[in-house]
């Protein structure tokens, strides 16, 4: 059997003592999840009692930057209770508020949430106590919100949904003091401006306008906030992923909308908030099934397309490069010495080695390049338009690349290489599975020629079942 049709099927190493929750903070109520993974010998000593609060295992720069917001929160809060007058009308909105995004929660829980991904839609409930009522309920509706979260969706790290409630907090309350400020005549007065007031205001052009202005305000502060924190924590998070996509504006498009709607309904009567309730699960509800399908298609430990995928996918570019007579070539890149690594350093480091490879890959090939992973240590690319010359070219700087990459495992810098095999559409292969065959055979040679290096196979029809095989050749490009 062809070694490429034996690694079709994605395999997964132990994966030992790893927390690989990904970060995701693009939409409003996102779940902070900072990219850590911890030591094995870390993690036995927090077992054993060593770190009792593993908040303190992060970077000192992410827990003062915590400890700053949560600060914050508290003055804020303090400032707030003392101003803000308690009014039974206030109190029943602030509580049908929270229910509403209880009920949410629950029709999270019972759809349930893929592994990784945080999305959500809580925003529809935070807008509502933005605009209506006095800036501390925006303070302090995530509280009750988020220990439902933790209890009745995913359990994680306290400090976690500690740190999300406390950016909800304070970006909502800022929004919501702005928003008040105007029609209070004075920043002091928004605190403790009525609903009613506030109710008034925002049915006029004028507070419709104002209130859209405070939404996209609460939308920049929280992603600021999260930005920033997965920045301390991690350092070599890219910034494009701390940034909004099409899709992520989308939903938050979509949120501000039901939320405004919600604010308007529930400013004309409390129990109308039942209308607002319906199209916010049903938004939730297609929000999960998006998720699911990209956990479905993606490689959970290095989120690049699963081979399954790949392979679907491949096809339609060679589909398309045939009826265009383009170019297209297949390289397969593999780590050297995998099994080395994980057994000298442990599957922990193995896993880092791992997300680093993807990233470079990643961070080197052109948006319309098509890479994924495609087995325990392989990773495949597919570069539509490239000939054999500019495809070497590409792995030759792709192998380079991860020479140079920076992993520190015991104290020691380790050294990661990669051996590159490289195939061409219409001379190596006539479809997916030959030219994966075909770079696979190239990839064998780069091994056998002593690794970290790019090859070519044999030219000729080498991959067909009961074909000849093709006269030796040399390496394309060697390291």
């Amino acid at each position: 059997m062809v070694r490429s049709q034996r690694h079709r099927r994605d395999t997964a190493g132990a994966v030992g003592e790893v927390d690989r929750d990904r970060f995701r903070a693009r939409t409003r109520g996102t779940e902070v999840v900072v990219t850590r993974r911890v030591g094995a010998e870390r993690q036995q000593s927090w077992n054993r009692g060593g770190h009792a609060w593993p908040v303190l295992s992060r970077p000192r720069p992410m827990v003062c930057f915590m400890g700053l917001v949560l600060g914050c929160d508290l003055v804020l809060a303090m400032v707030g209770a003392v101003i803000t007058p308690a009014r039974v009308e206030e109190i029943a909105a602030f509580g049908a508020l929270v229910v509403c995004a209880a009920v949410c929660v629950e029709a999270m829980r019972r759809l349930g949430t893929p592994s990784g991904l945080a999305r959500d839609l809580l925003g529809a409930w935070w807008l509502p106590t933005i605009l209506l009522l006095p800036p501390l309920y925006a303070l302090l509706v995530p509280i009750p919100v988020y220990v439902h979260l933790q209890f009745r969706i995913r359990r994680t790290v306290a400090h976690r949904r500690v740190l999300n409630a406390g950016s909800v907090a304070l970006a909502g309350f800022v929004s919501s003091w702005v928003f008040h400020a105007l029609p209070a005549n004075g920043p002091v007065r928004a605190i403790s401006m009525p609903v009613s007031a506030a109710e008034s205001f925002l049915l006029t052009p004028v507070g419709l306008l104002c209130g859209l202005s405070c939404c996209a305000l609460f939308t920049l502060l929280n992603t600021t906030v999260v930005a920033a924190a997965v920045r301390l924590s991690s350092p070599d998070t890219p910034g494009r992923c701390l940034l909004w996509d099409r899709e992520a504006l989308v939903t938050d498009s979509a949120e501000v909308c039901v939320g405004m709607t919600g604010a308007i309904l529930a400013g004309v009567s409390v129990p109308l908030l039942a209308i607002a309730l319906p199209p916010v699960m049903l938004l939730q509800r297609s929000l999960l099934y998006e998720q699911l399908q990209t956990a479905a298609r993606t490689d959970p430990k290095t989120g690049l397309l699963n081979a399954t995928t790949w392979e679907r996918e491949a096809g339609t570019h060679l589909t398309r490069a045939l009826e265009g007579r383009r170019p297209v070539t297949v390289l397969i890149a593999d780590i050297d010495h995998f099994k080395r690594v994980n057994d000298t350093h442990g599957h922990v480091f193995g896993d880092q080695v791992l997300l680093g490879v993807a990233r470079t890959l990643t961070h080197h090939l052109r948006p319309t390049d098509l890479l994924g992973r495609f087995g325990g240590e392989e990773f495949v690319a597919l570069l539509p338009g490239a000939d054999m010359a500019e495809a070497c070219r590409v792995a030759e700087r792709l192998r380079s690349r991860v020479e140079r990459m920076e992993l520190v495992a015991d104290g020691r810098n380790i050294t990661i290489t990669v051996s590159v095999g490289v195939a061409l559409f219409r001379v190596h292969g006539d479809d997916v599975i030959e030219l994966l065959a075909s770079a696979d055979h190239g990839l064998y040679r780069a091994k056998d020629a002593g690794r970290n290096r790019v090859c070519m196979p044999p030219t000729g029809p080498w991959a067909v079942p009961g074909g000849m095989g093709g006269s030796p050749s040399t390496p394309v490009r060697e390291a």
